[in-house]
């Protein structure tokens, strides 16, 4: 497989789920510096990275930051360290473990189809921010 350059900031997630979605609709309002680059997970951008990592994309959010991947609360985390103030405290949270932290993203993961439901296809960009999206 060949390999794929990532942006420095790179948020892959599940382009059916209407909670990730919105989430990244929530981070492009937010990102006032415009760092982040998003692709679905479902698209062939986003399995080549994951392929290439040796990741299932069973997770909702894949995070890329300088070439170093995160997952679960961690990649919630480390996103929200970049968004501007107060959204960027909640980085702080990265103090409490994951063993803590992971159980409720991943409850949230599981039922994010049932709590909020999911489209029949991946979302499509507006022409306004289509160029921070890869594939």
């Amino acid at each position: 497989m060949n390999k794929v350059d990532l942006p420095e900031h790179l948020l892959l997630f599940d382009g059916v789920c209407n909670l990730c979605n919105a989430s990244v609709r929530f981070v492009i309002r937010h990102d006032r510096r415009q760092l982040f680059r998003f692709a679905s997970l479902q698209s062939d951008y986003g399995r080549r990275v994951l392929g290439m990592q040796g990741k299932d994309p069973g997770d909702s959010v894949v995070y890329f930051e300088g070439g170093q991947m995160y997952t679960q609360s961690t990649a919630v985390l480390r996103i929200a360290r970049r968004l501007r103030f107060p959204l960027n405290i909640l980085y702080g949270l990265l103090l409490v473990p994951p063993f803590v932290r992971n159980p409720i993203y991943r409850l949230i993961a599981r039922k994010r189809y049932r709590w909020f439901g999911r489209r029949d296809q991946c979302m499509v960009p507006d022409p306004s921010i289509a160029k921070r999206f890869l594939d």
